[in-house]
């Protein structure tokens, strides 16, 4: 099992245009290498990942009858 800790943790810098180390403040975060804000994903990983969640939800609408109900 592989545990995340700080010095491997990652985030997108759109300046390096690659995934790397950061600095955090309170609010914002930045590149350990050029100082630039960095976000946690890429454009197009982002893209990917909102795709994937809106897959996941629920459609919506009201349930269907019967679908709920306990039997004795």
């Amino acid at each position: 099992m592989e545990l995340n800790d700080f010095y491997s943790d990652r985030k997108f810098c759109a300046h390096c245009n690659r995934y790397v180390p950061y600095l955090m403040s309170l609010e914002r975060s930045y590149c350990a290498d050029c100082g630039q804000e960095v976000r946690l994903f890429s454009e197009s990983d982002w893209k990917h990942f909102h795709d994937k969640i809106q897959e996941r939800k629920p459609k919506g609408g009201r349930p269907r009858k019967g679908q709920n109900k306990k039997t004795a």
